[in-house]
């Protein structure tokens, strides 16, 4: 029974490892180290069962507690603005009626033609001024001036 805690230790180490790798969302990263912890308490000091446990407890908790918030501050995503972002804010000329019923709608603006739908889902004739509000996925959605 002595080794046998250093196996399962073990064996919790790399399935909390493997869970991490196939999610890599800071999951189980943490029990992880808890189990690394009491792997090693059970090789220095085998019959201390509970000793490992509660140090597998208590490592695990102080990194999800402690840790994961600063990790994932600098591991946050930053948005990064692209050129099409500068259209935004702008004026743009419907080129072809916006008419979200029927899926038609172009808009030319800063010399591009832009596939739009108005915010509102109101029908924009061609001619009119319109101005860029946002951009979703392709298209780009605006209001009446």
């Amino acid at each position: 029974m002595t080794n046998m805690m250093a196996i399962i230790w073990g064996g919790v180490l790399v399935l909390m490892l493997v869970i991490e790798a196939a999610s890599v969302q800071l999951t189980s990263i943490w029990f992880a180290a808890g189990a690394l912890v009491s792997l090693i308490a059970a090789i220095i000091k085998p019959d201390s069962y509970v000793l490992q446990v509660v140090l597998f407890i208590v490592v695990s908790a102080v990194a999800l507690i402690g840790v994961r918030p600063l990790v994932k501050k600098r591991m946050k995503a930053r948005f990064q603005p692209t050129n099409a972002d500068k259209c935004l804010g702008k004026e743009g000329v419907v080129t072809e009626t916006i008419d979200g019923i029927a899926g038609t709608g172009l808009v030319k603006l800063d010399g591009a033609v832009w596939t739009a739908r108005s915010a509102d889902d109101s029908v924009i004739e061609e001619g009119a001024l319109v101005v860029a509000e946002k951009i979703a996925g392709v298209k780009l959605i605006v209001h009446r001036k």
